[in-house]
């Protein structure tokens, strides 16, 4: 929806800014319930609003969530910009109310920082907050909607009391007990003239891609709509060995595009294939044509009954749709899915369950049944998939035989195809044209004993050399420094791939002058099973190698399982925190990379445990030290859940 229609009346303005789409799945829940308490609302994504046009508004609702490493998402960046601004004032935003919920995830570090900045940010220009901020966990049993539901309610009991000019008067007392089906924001035009087959099938790959992925208004940032290359596998290749029970690949491929350039400590994103078993059970369980050509258009209050600049959007073939844009084998759908498949359900039983399902009553029944399991749209077929599967039957859709979803609600609200996202393990100067990723194949079972699988993982443990797939270069958040600056590298697991492109990146420079000292950190359960990269390693940590203590560097390997009590990556660190130190003291940058569960915050509190001991300082200087050193690029995380 863009900004028209309500804006010369007095409503209730709810903006999101979201990456993967749950924002947006916040915001317009939101949205709904405004409704139904007869709450004039309109929703609009941050980058369909002027920051300037708040002035305008007497109550607003911020949604927003936090990505990386506390970044706003892509949506927010010029608003935010805009509110940074040195010459607003602290009255600036006099007379305009607002409340902020936030997404986030507290395995990271920087827990929902976009939504506390913000709350902070307009507290500052002189908002008035109209309930305290709340924050969603996805960590939490229920995911962000456990917060959402709390914050909601004390949303609209302070709204009915501050602002009754934004509530009809004439209606009711909102009762939840009435169950309403508001009408799909999506409709489906299906199109089948012959004209579109023919122009339709002169088209590239790439180009079916891009058309499927932007007929999605607001699931997927233009960005992503349109890959910036396509790049070709030529090694798939395992790095644990045969006992381990963890599977861990190194891929390698060939960009395809010249003119892509990426630097060290960039990422990868790629966008999985589906099962294509699983795309055609999809498409039989609804009863769609594969071979429609369809365009999506979105209703749009105040223009009529479609956004008409849509119509000049490609047709797609609705299977090439379902398989580019649609998560039906891994995503679990949300509580509004269930509770919109409550209206079509024709058996009383399945109705009544999912009527209970999309209460507040039973929303921990539904974390039993969908989160917890992992239940996506659609689950694994009887015969179909291979035997390390379970053994299983169309998930949620078959568990509910009676109902049949009109396609317009189903591309509403089955989840997105997301792009995932990959630390690049490879320096493009010692690597011209390649890009290298090292990957755990994901896998684990529910309590339930379901065999379940990650799909983009074990999409990729699965390719063959020569299979091209669609690729997206972003900036990280760990910058290459400068070959002049020490470095200090801590990344266990997996967390050790940016650092292969750091010694790649410094082998290439210490050719063609001296480098700053290095050392490196790495954490692993067994050194016969899953040593990554073994030989990698200790080839430069010997000789003259960028780790090698004549370069004044050093390596240094945790191996939390080959003995009785375990040692971790910080043990290391605390036995060489003399050498820390002196780097440190040195003007050395820290890089810190590898799960977000308690790594990122263990190794911190390890740095300020030496940076205390070793400089003589209270542990309270150590802390203001660590951000003094990240305000200066000199302290970097990148943590992935």
């Amino acid at each position: 929806m863009t900004e028209t229609g309500m804006e010369n009346e007095q409503r209730l303005l709810i903006l999101f800014a979201t990456q993967t789409g749950n924002a947006q799945d916040a915001a317009e829940r939101v949205e709904r319930e405004a409704r139904r308490r007869s709450c004039r609302a309109a929703v609009l994504s941050l980058d369909e609003f002027e920051a300037k046009r708040l002035l305008d508004e007497k109550a607003v609702l911020f949604v927003v969530s936090t990505t990386g490493q506390g970044d706003t998402p892509d949506s927010m960046k010029e608003f935010w910009k805009y509110l940074l601004q040195r010459n607003l004032s602290t009255q600036w935003l006099e007379g305009v109310c607002y409340a902020v919920f936030g997404l986030g995830d507290s395995g990271y570090q920087k827990y929902n920082m976009v939504a506390k900045k913000l709350d902070r940010r307009l507290a500052d220009l002189g908002a008035q907050r109209i309930i305290e901020k709340g924050l969603g966990d996805d960590q939490h049993r229920s995911g962000y909607e456990a917060a959402l539901d709390q914050w909601l309610a004390s949303l609209w009991a302070s709204m009915e009391h501050r602002f009754p000019m934004l509530f009809e008067s004439s209606v009711q007392i909102f009762d939840p007990n009435i169950r309403v089906l508001d009408p799909p924001k999506i409709k489906i035009f299906y199109h089948n003239d012959d004209k579109v087959e023919k122009s339709i099938s002169k088209n590239s790959e790439f180009e079916h891609l891009r058309e499927a992925r932007s007929l999605v208004h607001g699931k997927f940032h233009p960005a992503n709509s349109t890959p910036h290359s396509y790049i070709e596998m030529t090694t798939n290749s395992r790095l644990t060995n045969a006992e381990s029970d963890r599977d861990v690949r190194h891929f390698e491929f060939e960009i395809l595009s010249s003119d892509i350039k990426y630097e060290v400590g960039d990422i990868l994103e790629v966008l999985p294939s589906q099962n294509p078993d699983a795309v055609d059970a999809f498409i039989c369980r609804c009863n769609l044509d594969a071979d429609a050509y369809i365009t999506v258009h979105h209703a749009v209050p105040g223009r009529g009954n479609l956004d008409h600049l849509e119509n000049f959007r490609k047709p797609v073939k609705l299977r090439t749709f379902v398989d580019l844009t649609m998560d039906i084998a891994s995503a679990s759908p949300r509580r509004y899915f269930f509770e919109v498949m409550s209206f079509f359900a024709t058996a009383e039983h399945e109705k009544e369950k999912l009527q209970y399902f999309a209460s507040p009553e039973g929303r921990d029944d539904l974390y039993q049944y969908n989160q917890k399991e992992r239940r996506t749209v659609l689950e694994n077929m009887r015969s179909s998939y291979k035997k390390t599967d379970s053994k299983s039957i169309l998930q949620v859709l078959e568990d509910f035989p009676s109902v049949q979803m009109p396609f317009d609600w189903l591309v509403q609200l089955v989840p997105p195809l997301k792009t995932r996202l990959f630390s690049i393990a490879s320096s493009p100067s010692l690597h011209p044209n390649q890009v290298h990723l090292t990957v755990a194949v994901v896998s684990w079972s529910t309590p339930l004993k379901r065999k379940r699988h990650g799909l983009c993982s074990s999409w990729l443990a699965g390719l063959n050399p020569g299979t091209q797939i669609p690729a997206w270069f972003r900036h990280g958040s760990l910058p290459y420094p400068s070959p002049a600056l020490p470095l200090i590298l801590v990344g266990p697991g997996t967390g050790c791939a940016p650092f292969r492109g750091f010694i790649q990146e410094r082998e290439v420079q210490s050719t063609a002058g001296p480098t700053a000292p290095t050392i490196f950190f790495f954490g692993c359960r067994n050194k016969e099973k899953d040593f990554l990269y073994k030989d990698f390693w200790l080839s430069h940590a010997h000789g003259c190698g960028v780790l090698s203590e004549e370069k004044g560097g050093g390596f240094f390997v945790a191996f939390s399982r080959d003995q009785p009590r375990k040692v971790y990556v910080q043990h290391k660190m605390q036995e060489e925190s003399q050498r820390i130190w002196n780097l440190l003291s040195d003007g050395a940058a820290v890089y810190i990379a590898g799960s977000a569960s308690k790594m990122p915050a263990d190794v911190t509190s390890c740095l300020e445990d030496i940076i205390s001991k070793e400089g003589g300082v209270p542990r309270e200087s150590a802390v203001r030290l660590l951000r003094q050193l990240e305000k200066v690029g000199r302290f970097n995380i990148e943590s992935w859940s």
